[in-house]
């Protein structure tokens, strides 16, 4: 037999059910592995340069480590448009807003293949590796941040 939740149940544990991105606030950014499972690759590559200098397999250890590191917040952040800010989610959990109204200029650096995501506010720089689609990316914030 089911028990009924009880009725004085806290606002916080109501709200925090309704905090996920919703799509109908903004557009929600696809994940995109292709930095994170480059960065693996890269030290996994470095593995056999440790027959001719054995630091190399430090090198690789500590690189691999971080490609696996990019990879988990590839599966749990979220970017998210919204009428008038960006918007970082990790699962359901609302980190941070950055209004745009806040902003002063935005840069996805190396175009052929974008590794990086630039953004400056008026009172901080910010840098995210590239995890999220690239072309989707490039055309929202075309949009909300000219």
């Amino acid at each position: 037999m089911a028990v009924p939740p009880p009725s004085n149940a806290s606002p916080q544990a109501t709200s925090t059910a309704l905090s996920a991105p919703d799509p109908s606030a903004g557009v929600i950014l696809a994940p995109h592995f292709g930095v994170a499972l480059g960065v693996v690759l890269l030290g996994v590559a470095l593995v056999p340069l440790s027959l001719l200098w054995a630091p190399a397999l430090g090198v690789a250890t500590v690189i691999g480590v971080f490609g696996l590191f990019l990879m988990a917040q590839t599966a749990l952040l979220r970017l998210q448009f919204s009428a008038d800010a960006l918007v970082v989610w990790r699962q359901s959990k609302e980190l941070r807003r950055f209004p745009y109204d806040a902003w002063l200029g935005w840069t996805l650096f190396w175009a052929p293949l974008p590794v990086l995501f630039y953004f400056r506010e008026q009172k901080s720089v910010h840098f995210l590796p590239m995890l999220f689609d690239a072309k989707e990316l490039r055309r929202q914030l075309d949009l909300h941040v000219p």
